[in-house]
Protein backbone atom coordinates (compact mmCIF):
# COMPACT_ATOMS: atom_id res chain seq x y z
CA UNK A 1 0.00 0.00 0.00
CA UNK A 2 0.95 3.59 -0.57
CA UNK A 3 0.72 6.43 2.15
CA UNK A 4 0.89 9.81 0.41
CA UNK A 5 0.93 11.86 3.35
CA UNK A 6 1.20 15.46 1.27
CA UNK A 7 -2.08 16.06 -1.48
CA UNK A 8 -3.54 19.27 -1.72
CA UNK A 9 -7.22 19.89 -2.28
CA UNK A 10 -7.53 23.20 -4.44
CA UNK A 11 -10.85 24.69 -6.27
CA UNK A 12 -9.40 27.45 -8.31
CA UNK A 13 -9.29 29.67 -9.13
CA UNK A 14 -11.50 30.70 -5.48
CA UNK A 15 -8.72 28.97 -3.22
CA UNK A 16 -5.81 30.00 -5.43
CA UNK A 17 -5.02 34.28 -5.75
CA UNK A 18 -2.18 36.36 -5.72
CA UNK A 19 0.73 36.56 -5.29
CA UNK A 20 0.46 32.84 -4.80
CA UNK A 21 -1.27 32.62 -8.67
CA UNK A 22 0.85 34.79 -10.56
CA UNK A 23 4.18 34.03 -8.94
CA UNK A 24 3.22 30.19 -9.97
CA UNK A 25 2.79 31.05 -13.78
CA UNK A 26 6.32 33.16 -13.56
CA UNK A 27 8.34 30.08 -11.99
CA UNK A 28 6.22 27.60 -14.30
CA UNK A 29 6.43 29.38 -17.11
CA UNK A 30 3.06 29.99 -17.62
CA UNK A 31 -0.63 29.15 -15.97
CA UNK A 32 -0.70 26.24 -14.00
CA UNK A 33 -3.64 24.51 -13.53
CA UNK A 34 -4.45 23.69 -10.19
CA UNK A 35 -7.77 22.96 -9.85
CA UNK A 36 -8.13 19.68 -7.88
CA UNK A 37 -10.08 16.42 -9.11
CA UNK A 38 -10.55 13.25 -7.69
CA UNK A 39 -10.77 11.21 -10.74
CA UNK A 40 -7.66 12.51 -12.26
CA UNK A 41 -5.81 12.56 -8.59
CA UNK A 42 -6.72 8.69 -8.66
CA UNK A 43 -5.53 7.91 -12.09
CA UNK A 44 -1.78 8.80 -11.16
CA UNK A 45 -1.52 6.97 -8.01
CA UNK A 46 -1.22 3.33 -7.24
CA UNK A 47 -4.44 1.75 -6.71
CA UNK A 48 -5.50 1.43 -3.55
CA UNK A 49 -3.91 4.56 -2.49
CA UNK A 50 -4.28 5.91 1.13
CA UNK A 51 -3.86 9.93 1.01
CA UNK A 52 -3.62 12.78 3.29
CA UNK A 53 -5.32 15.93 1.78
CA UNK A 54 -5.03 19.72 3.11
CA UNK A 55 -5.91 22.63 1.54
CA UNK A 56 -3.93 25.69 3.22
CA UNK A 57 -4.41 29.20 4.48
CA UNK A 58 -1.58 31.84 4.49
CA UNK A 59 -3.57 35.69 3.62
CA UNK A 60 -0.26 37.36 2.79
CA UNK A 61 0.58 34.57 0.16
CA UNK A 62 -3.20 34.58 -0.99
CA UNK A 63 -3.97 31.13 -0.37
CA UNK A 64 -7.02 30.33 1.93
CA UNK A 65 -9.29 27.22 1.31
CA UNK A 66 -11.91 26.41 3.01
CA UNK A 67 -12.05 23.71 5.78
CA UNK A 68 -15.42 22.43 5.35
CA UNK A 69 -14.48 22.51 1.12
CA UNK A 70 -11.82 19.91 2.61
CA UNK A 71 -14.20 17.70 4.56
CA UNK A 72 -16.66 17.18 1.53
CA UNK A 73 -13.78 16.09 -0.49
CA UNK A 74 -12.93 13.47 1.72
CA UNK A 75 -15.92 12.41 3.19
CA UNK A 76 -16.81 11.35 -0.54
CA UNK A 77 -14.54 8.83 -0.39
CA UNK A 78 -13.63 8.23 3.07
CA UNK A 79 -11.78 4.90 2.50
CA UNK A 80 -8.86 6.51 0.68
CA UNK A 81 -8.44 10.11 1.82
CA UNK A 82 -7.89 11.71 5.39
CA UNK A 83 -8.32 15.35 5.85
CA UNK A 84 -6.73 17.89 7.64
CA UNK A 85 -7.35 21.29 8.47
CA UNK A 86 -5.73 24.46 7.88
CA UNK A 87 -4.72 27.69 10.44
CA UNK A 88 -3.46 30.76 9.57
CA UNK A 89 -2.63 32.42 12.91
CA UNK A 90 -1.96 35.90 11.99
CA UNK A 91 -5.53 36.09 11.20
CA UNK A 92 -8.13 36.43 13.68
CA UNK A 93 -10.56 33.51 14.11
CA UNK A 94 -7.77 31.23 14.10
CA UNK A 95 -8.65 29.57 17.28
CA UNK A 96 -12.05 28.96 16.68
CA UNK A 97 -11.24 27.95 12.94
CA UNK A 98 -9.06 25.35 14.93
CA UNK A 99 -11.82 23.89 16.87
CA UNK A 100 -14.64 23.68 14.30
CA UNK A 101 -12.39 22.05 11.92
CA UNK A 102 -11.44 19.44 14.41
CA UNK A 103 -14.40 19.08 16.79
CA UNK A 104 -17.18 19.97 13.79
CA UNK A 105 -15.95 18.50 10.89
CA UNK A 106 -14.44 15.83 11.76
CA UNK A 107 -10.78 16.65 10.33
CA UNK A 108 -8.02 14.77 11.40
CA UNK A 109 -4.41 17.15 11.64
CA UNK A 110 -3.22 20.44 10.51
CA UNK A 111 -1.57 21.93 7.93
CA UNK A 112 0.35 24.97 8.76
CA UNK A 113 2.19 27.28 6.22
CA UNK A 114 4.62 30.05 8.43
CA UNK A 115 6.66 31.03 5.77
CA UNK A 116 3.52 31.63 3.19
CA UNK A 117 1.51 33.17 6.37
CA UNK A 118 4.50 34.79 7.62
CA UNK A 119 4.82 33.75 11.35
CA UNK A 120 7.28 32.58 13.13
CA UNK A 121 6.14 28.90 14.12
CA UNK A 122 8.51 28.81 17.28
CA UNK A 123 6.96 32.09 18.93
CA UNK A 124 5.67 31.59 22.27
CA UNK A 125 1.95 33.09 21.24
CA UNK A 126 1.15 30.03 18.68
CA UNK A 127 2.10 27.78 21.85
CA UNK A 128 -1.80 26.98 22.27
CA UNK A 129 -2.14 25.84 19.03
CA UNK A 130 0.50 23.35 19.25
CA UNK A 131 -0.76 22.28 22.98
CA UNK A 132 -4.52 21.42 21.44
CA UNK A 133 -2.68 19.37 18.70
CA UNK A 134 -0.50 17.20 21.01
CA UNK A 135 -3.39 16.98 23.62
CA UNK A 136 -5.70 15.98 20.84
CA UNK A 137 -3.49 13.76 18.60
CA UNK A 138 -3.59 15.90 16.05
CA UNK A 139 -0.59 15.16 13.54
CA UNK A 140 1.02 18.27 11.97
CA UNK A 141 2.56 18.67 7.99
CA UNK A 142 4.32 21.81 8.51
CA UNK A 143 5.94 23.55 5.27
CA UNK A 144 9.43 23.99 5.42
CA UNK A 145 12.02 24.86 2.54
CA UNK A 146 11.69 26.91 -0.62
CA UNK A 147 9.15 28.54 -2.45
CA UNK A 148 8.72 31.24 -5.47
CA UNK A 149 6.18 33.39 -3.92
CA UNK A 150 8.30 36.65 -2.79
CA UNK A 151 6.42 37.68 -0.22
CA UNK A 152 6.76 34.59 2.07
CA UNK A 153 9.95 35.21 4.46
CA UNK A 154 12.08 32.22 3.83
CA UNK A 155 13.51 32.19 7.64
CA UNK A 156 10.43 31.24 8.87
CA UNK A 157 11.13 27.59 6.37
CA UNK A 158 13.94 26.33 7.95
CA UNK A 159 13.24 23.06 9.71
CA UNK A 160 15.35 24.73 12.91
CA UNK A 161 12.38 26.22 14.26
CA UNK A 162 10.16 23.23 14.64
CA UNK A 163 13.16 21.59 16.61
CA UNK A 164 12.22 24.32 19.54
CA UNK A 165 8.26 23.06 19.17
CA UNK A 166 9.11 19.59 19.80
CA UNK A 167 11.27 20.09 22.84
CA UNK A 168 7.97 21.68 24.33
CA UNK A 169 5.90 19.21 22.97
CA UNK A 170 7.82 16.12 22.30
CA UNK A 171 4.25 13.96 22.25
CA UNK A 172 3.26 15.79 19.15
CA UNK A 173 3.54 14.03 15.70
CA UNK A 174 4.46 16.34 12.78
CA UNK A 175 6.32 16.24 9.33
CA UNK A 176 8.39 18.93 7.71
CA UNK A 177 7.30 18.80 4.15
CA UNK A 178 9.45 18.48 1.40
CA UNK A 179 12.12 17.34 3.81
CA UNK A 180 13.19 21.29 4.11
CA UNK A 181 14.55 22.02 0.94
CA UNK A 182 17.14 23.03 0.26
CA UNK A 183 18.23 23.03 4.07
CA UNK A 184 17.97 19.50 4.01
CA UNK A 185 20.99 18.52 6.30
CA UNK A 186 19.15 20.79 9.21
CA UNK A 187 16.01 19.10 8.76
CA UNK A 188 17.66 15.80 9.12
CA UNK A 189 19.08 17.19 12.50
CA UNK A 190 16.04 18.16 13.77
CA UNK A 191 14.01 14.42 12.85
CA UNK A 192 16.74 12.56 13.96
CA UNK A 193 16.41 14.54 17.54
CA UNK A 194 13.22 13.70 17.80
CA UNK A 195 11.02 10.56 18.52
CA UNK A 196 7.61 12.06 16.83
CA UNK A 197 9.27 14.05 13.76
CA UNK A 198 9.41 12.92 10.46
CA UNK A 199 10.08 14.22 6.68
CA UNK A 200 8.07 13.77 4.03
CA UNK A 201 10.53 13.93 0.71
CA UNK A 202 6.88 15.87 -1.54
CA UNK A 203 7.87 17.77 -4.61
CA UNK A 204 11.65 16.55 -4.43
CA UNK A 205 11.98 14.65 -7.52
CA UNK A 206 12.44 17.44 -9.74
CA UNK A 207 15.65 17.72 -9.18
CA UNK A 208 17.71 14.67 -9.18
CA UNK A 209 20.89 15.09 -7.97
CA UNK A 210 19.91 17.24 -4.99
CA UNK A 211 17.64 14.16 -4.30
CA UNK A 212 20.10 11.94 -4.78
CA UNK A 213 22.85 13.97 -2.53
CA UNK A 214 19.98 14.58 0.29
CA UNK A 215 19.21 10.93 0.64
CA UNK A 216 23.11 10.23 1.00
CA UNK A 217 22.58 12.10 3.61
CA UNK A 218 19.87 10.77 5.42
CA UNK A 219 21.74 7.19 4.97
CA UNK A 220 24.63 8.65 6.68
CA UNK A 221 22.38 9.91 9.30
CA UNK A 222 20.75 6.79 9.70
CA UNK A 223 17.32 8.18 9.20
CA UNK A 224 15.80 6.39 6.44
CA UNK A 225 12.26 5.16 9.00
CA UNK A 226 12.09 9.13 9.53
CA UNK A 227 10.92 9.65 5.64
CA UNK A 228 7.48 9.22 4.89
CA UNK A 229 6.29 9.10 0.97
CA UNK A 230 4.34 12.26 0.09
CA UNK A 231 3.54 13.62 -3.77
CA UNK A 232 2.90 17.54 -3.16
CA UNK A 233 -0.36 16.79 -5.80
CA UNK A 234 -1.00 18.79 -8.00
CA UNK A 235 2.20 20.12 -8.55
CA UNK A 236 3.34 16.49 -9.30
CA UNK A 237 1.69 12.96 -9.09
CA UNK A 238 2.41 9.80 -7.17
CA UNK A 239 3.47 7.97 -10.09
CA UNK A 240 6.00 10.36 -11.34
CA UNK A 241 7.07 10.80 -7.33
CA UNK A 242 7.31 6.66 -7.00
CA UNK A 243 9.50 6.89 -10.71
CA UNK A 244 11.56 9.41 -9.24
CA UNK A 245 12.67 8.22 -6.35
CA UNK A 246 13.43 4.89 -8.27
CA UNK A 247 15.39 6.64 -10.50
CA UNK A 248 18.04 8.26 -8.18
CA UNK A 249 18.45 4.96 -6.32
CA UNK A 250 19.74 3.16 -9.42
CA UNK A 251 22.26 5.89 -9.94
CA UNK A 252 25.76 4.42 -9.38
CA UNK A 253 26.95 6.99 -7.47
CA UNK A 254 30.40 8.76 -6.32
CA UNK A 255 33.55 6.71 -6.71
CA UNK A 256 34.17 5.51 -3.39
CA UNK A 257 30.95 5.86 -1.87
CA UNK A 258 28.60 3.23 -1.82
CA UNK A 259 24.95 3.60 -3.89
CA UNK A 260 21.79 4.31 -2.03
CA UNK A 261 20.28 1.43 -0.53
CA UNK A 262 17.37 0.40 -2.92
CA UNK A 263 15.87 -1.49 -0.37
CA UNK A 264 15.12 1.50 1.51
CA UNK A 265 13.90 3.46 -1.22
CA UNK A 266 11.40 0.68 -1.93
CA UNK A 267 10.55 0.32 2.48
CA UNK A 268 10.13 4.65 1.46
CA UNK A 269 7.79 4.01 -0.76
CA UNK A 270 5.81 1.48 0.96
CA UNK A 271 5.85 2.54 4.43
CA UNK A 272 2.64 2.85 6.17
CA UNK A 273 2.84 5.89 7.91
CA UNK A 274 -0.94 6.17 9.38
CA UNK A 275 -0.01 4.55 12.43
CA UNK A 276 2.94 6.76 13.03
CA UNK A 277 1.41 9.79 12.69
CA UNK A 278 -2.23 8.48 15.38
CA UNK A 279 -3.98 8.14 12.40
CA UNK A 280 -4.13 4.20 11.99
Amino acid sequence: MIVDVHSHLFTCPDDVGDPFAAESARAHGGHVDLTVRWADYAASAPDGTRTIVVGGKARRSGLWVDDADVAGYVAAHPDRLIGYLSLDPTQPGWRDELVRGHQDLGLRGIKLMPMYAGFDPAAPEYDDLFAYAERHGLPLLVHTGTTFVSKAPLKWALPVHLDEVAIRHPELRMVLAHLGHPFEGECIAVIRKHRHVYADVSALHYRPFQLWHSLRLVQDYGVWHKLLFGSDYPFTTVDASIDGLRAVGAVAGIPGLPPLDRDEIENLIHRDALPLLGLA
